[in-house]
């Protein structure tokens, strides 16, 4: 398989997945504040800074879904002497998106397991001696920080710190050994 081929390949893959979670990422920004779907497309877009860019094609099939599930109501307005459906969260959507956001933890710390075990196994890299690190959610970019994080969160975010600092560490030593083994191959 040609390099172009693998890009085509995964690319598909990648907006596979993106389609799989316009459902989530329109429920997070309804969840902040009603929108019409071209909102929740620009939103998304500026959200991952254009490297998700949802068609209306994707978006109002899913909102259209939405509504007939019940998690999300649309009601019809004027803007600019344009009828617009302007759409808001349900509490039965609220519930869903709290359970997806959930399930969306557990399914990114399953596969951060599975990233481990390809370095170990494939690789030949012990997660112990290079951190992989932790696979973020699809959706951090549409979750907004509260403006006062408890000290829980602040103990996490520390914990996160030292943990990034020490795979930076490792990742700097792995770099240094292998552009050393470079060099030497070189040599010879």
């Amino acid at each position: 398989m040609t390099l172009e081929e693998q890009e085509k390949t995964t690319g598909n893959w990648v907006k596979e997945a993106q389609k799989g979670y316009i459902r989530v990422a329109s429920l997070i920004i309804l969840n902040k504040r009603s929108a019409h779907g071209y909102e929740i497309m620009k939103e998304i877009k500026d959200k991952t800074k254009g490297f998700w860019r949802p068609t209306a094609g994707g978006v109002y099939p899913i909102l259209r879904d939405l509504e007939r599930a019940g998690y999300i109501v649309g009601d019809w307005s004027t803007q600019k002497n344009r009828k617009i459906k302007v759409y808001k969260i349900t509490e039965t959507g609220e519930a869903i998106l709290k359970r997806a956001i959930v399930k969306q933890s557990e399914l990114a710390n399953n596969m951060n397991s599975l990233f481990q075990e390809f370095a170990r196994d494939v690789l030949n890299v012990e997660p112990k001696t290079l951190p992989i690190p932790v696979m973020p959610s699809p959706f951090s970019a549409f979750l907004e920080e509260s403006k006062q994080e408890s000290k829980e969160d602040l103990k996490s975010l520390k914990q996160r710190q030292t943990y990034l600092k020490k795979a930076m560490d490792t990742l700097r030593k792995e770099l240094e050994a292998t552009t050393k083994k470079i060099a030497k191959l070189k040599q010879h």
